[in-house]
């Protein structure tokens, strides 16, 4: 499958194409709100490809708001290490910031002012909490998105608009301008509509950066394996439809790859693991908006501190309530060695397990347990039910292994994605095992917007 990207920049435009592109998106974005917004003067970079950026990512000159009411109106005098370095190289224009969950809190993409929709039936949810980005995505022909994963934000709005969402090693892509949901959990990947256009933005935005300490990993492999690990205790979570499609990938797979069932006997706690650390980190990073320094700002100062804070963060959504709220009880004194302490060893015991297994091969497994549902289906799910759908994806977003998430079925005209796990620093032989994959199975998009 050729790149989108290589085919854009050779290809000669016509007049006025970006203008027309802008427009076209605008009209597109009434119905589906993918944007948050939408450059105007993305043409003006010249012959580039357009990209967008999830909106917690900073864009100088451009509002950022994380998807929240505290940020509305902050202005970021800065670009995102990872803006930067596409925007340096000359081939990428920037064209808008996506929209998301509240600070990335959510899974289907519905804890938004606006919830963002599917690519492929407006009815259905997009995924999260990089909706957004999944949505423009299977809507541009020739656009990348920048997303963030903490849980598997990247992987399921990926699977769910059939789209490529890749999720490389924890510190290889520099994390600096990110407004950061659980710092040791967040990474920047990309969602393209090929792998050869990931592995190109990987290649633009990766690297050390005296701006992140913990970007560290230099050295990316690409050592390809010629076993396929299914892991046994999460397979009972998919539904029957998504278990039959899957063994029919297997199937397929089995062609080139010996495929083995394994039980590492620690991933079917590493939900209640991640929400446990990831919580915590949350509550902590979310102390700093308080009406007064950043963005939303009260402006009655003469207000007694607890009301002034209380009236401020009364503006936070639900799900980001609840967050701040069960992540200060799990730091409490009282109760830290019970819970947060716990779930720490469990994240040690997955990254060891998961290690020593993928030495020998990759891991794949469906990218998310149920087909796609309707957004009034998920108005009915309660926060835990909502939480266990993470099964799939929150195992190697915990031990900040690299992953990518692929089409591989369409089941009532809806995509199907599954997603491959590779050892940590390995991240080109996930792009690789990928691309192979593009040359068996062709992609479906029901929107082409600027085709050429």
């Amino acid at each position: 499958m050729p790149s989108y990207i290589k085919e854009f920049l050779k290809a000669e435009k016509p007049e006025g194409y970006y203008e027309a592109l802008v427009e076209s998106l605008h009209k597109a974005n009434r119905e589906y709100n993918a944007f948050n917004v939408i450059d105007e003067n993305v043409g003006q970079s010249g012959n580039a490809m357009p990209f967008s950026t999830k909106s917690n990512i900073c864009v100088k000159g451009v509002e950022t708001t994380a998807g929240s009411k505290m940020l509305k109106g902050y202005i970021p005098p800065f670009n995102a290490t990872v803006v930067e370095r596409l925007l340096d190289s000359g081939r990428f224009a920037f064209i808008g910031e996506t929209n998301m969950d509240e600070f990335g809190f959510g899974t289907f993409g519905v804890n938004a002012a606006l919830p963002a929709r599917n690519a492929f039936d407006k009815n259905y949810v997009a995924g999260g909490s990089s909706s957004g980005a999944a949505v423009a995505t299977a809507m541009l022909k020739y656009h990348v998105a920048l997303a963030v994963s903490t849980g598997g934000s990247i992987s399921a709005p990926a699977a769910l608009n059939g789209v490529v969402g890749f999720t490389p090693t924890y510190g290889t892509v520099s994390r600096y301008g990110l407004i950061d949901y659980a710092n040791s959990l967040d990474k920047i990947g990309v969602m393209a509509r090929n792998s050869d256009d990931a592995r190109i933005v990987f290649d633009a935005m990766r690297g050390g950066d005296g701006k992140d300490l913990t970007c560290a990993v230099g050295n990316i492999g690409s050592k390809k394996k010629k076993k396929l690990f299914v892991i046994e205790e999460l397979d009972r979570y998919a539904d029957k439809t998504v278990r039959a499609n899957f063994s029919g990938l297997l199937d397929r797979l089995s062609a080139k790859y010996d495929i083995e069932t394994r039980n590492i006997g620690a991933l079917d706690v590493a939900v209640e693991a991640y929400y446990i650390l990831a919580m915590a980190e949350a509550s902590t990073n979310l102390a700093r908006y308080d009406g007064y320094k950043y963005g939303l700002q009260l402006k009655d100062l003469a207000t007694r501190y607890n009301e002034f804070f209380t009236e401020a963060r009364a503006n936070f959504g639900e799900e980001a309530k609840r967050r701040i709220l069960l992540g200060t009880f799990i730091r409490s004194e009282s109760v830290k060695a019970k819970y947060y302490t716990k779930a720490a060893r469990i994240r040690a015991i997955i990254i060891k397990r998961m290690g020593e297994l993928l030495k020998e091969g990759f891991i794949v497994s469906p990218a998310f347990p149920m087909q796609t549902p309707k957004i009034s289906e998920v108005e009915r799910l309660t926060p835990v039910q909502t939480y266990a759908t993470d099964i799939f994806t929150v195992p190697p977003n915990l031990g900040g292994f690299p992953h990518i998430t692929f089409p591989y079925h369409y089941q009532d005209g809806m995509p199907m994605g599954a997603q491959i796990i590779g050892e940590h620093a390995n991240d080109y032989a996930l792009i690789d095992f990928v691309g192979e994959w593009e040359g068996e199975f062709d992609y479906r998009y029901k929107h082409n917007i600027g085709s050429l």
